[in-house]
């Protein structure tokens, strides 16, 4: 089993990826940039870290594999179990570890993991097709040149040679003045035209609202007796991280389970049924991932030990 081609999968859709009893990938966004020495440009991506410490066992990366392969979900946690003591093993040798599309993980000299991530994949979904580029430096002489030289044939800027041209074409100087005085003349009539039809417009707006109110004044009625207000508050699920606390064949007794559970307090219900045909039975379900794991470790310490996560869409 390549584990890390299922790594590979889940961090394009999720930041945090753990390997049980092992560690966990995580990914951060880091906006585009540019290199200004270089003139390079580098697209949005996500980077890759590896934290040594996260290796509680969330049901991401298991059940991920369990669908992949159409495999029980406890054979799957079984083989990466499996895969971790085979790893753990290869780094305890001095060998380097390569995943690939993520990145090398190999041992220092105090025993602990050093994580160097690839820079060959951007698993940004949103940066997709993006690459790099180098742009050309732009030659500002070059514009400058044809800009002195368009002033040389333009004798109306105001440039040293215009005015050395100008002292032998005085009339330029009249054309100029009457260019000028046309210009201002159009901009003060366009003023006033478009002040004429604000204050129209402005005059029509009023009448409008005036005949609208008169309108809302006729339409208006009396309730004799009216019913008294009623606030319902629907306190509605949402998340797509389920902690599990059991799947039951008969439905009855995934009904028990759920008032059990919520006689302890817990927001508890059934999400539907999986693909063994079981009823699952959700402690509750939240949006947030760290929130999701914070209730997991205090109900496997409190309450079930067999609890786990489940992260999928529920419509």
């Amino acid at each position: 089993m390549h584990i890390e081609t299922y790594i590979s999968d889940l961090l394009y859709r999720y930041d945090c990826v753990t390997i049980p009893e092992f560690g966990a990938f995580l990914t951060k966004r880091v906006s585009a940039k540019i290199d200004e020495r270089n003139h390079t440009f580098f697209p949005p991506k996500k980077v890759i870290s590896f934290n040594e410490q996260l290796q509680h066992n969330d049901g991401l990366l298991a059940s991920y594999i369990a669908d992949s392969e159409k495999i029980p979900y406890e054979v799957a946690v079984q083989k990466i179990s499996k895969q971790v003591k085979s790893i753990k093993s290869f780094l305890s040798e001095g060998e380097t570890l390569s995943f690939s599309n993520i990145g090398d993980l190999v041992l220092n000299s105090d025993g602990k993991i050093v994580f160097e991530p690839s820079q060959n994949s951007n698993y940004l979904t949103e940066a997709f097709g993006l690459t790099e580029f180098k742009s050309s430096n732009v030659n500002r002489e070059v514009y400058k040149q044809q800009v002195e030289s368009l002033e040389d044939v333009i004798p109306i800027s105001i440039t040293p040679e215009s005015r050395a041209s100008s002292k032998t074409r005085p009339y330029l100087k009249y054309a100029a003045v009457a260019l000028i005085a046309l210009t201002v003349g159009g901009f003060a009539a366009s003023s006033f035209y478009n002040n004429q039809i604000e204050a129209h417009n402005q005059m029509a707006q009023e009448e409008a609202n005036e005949q609208l109110d008169v309108k809302v004044q006729e339409a208006t009625f009396v309730i004799e007796n009216p019913l008294p207000a009623a606030t319902l508050k629907v306190d509605k699920q949402q998340g797509k991280y389920h902690i599990i606390a059991g799947a039951f064949r008969i439905e009855e007794n995934s009904d028990k389970k759920v008032e059990q559970l919520q006689e302890l307090g817990f927001k508890a219900r059934k999400i539907g049924v999986n693909k063994y045909g079981l009823h699952e039975v959700v402690y509750s379900s939240y949006e947030n991932s760290n929130d999701a794991l914070a209730a997991l470790r205090d109900i496997r310490q409190n309450y079930n030990k067999e609890a786990w996560l489940l992260v999928r869409e529920i419509q």
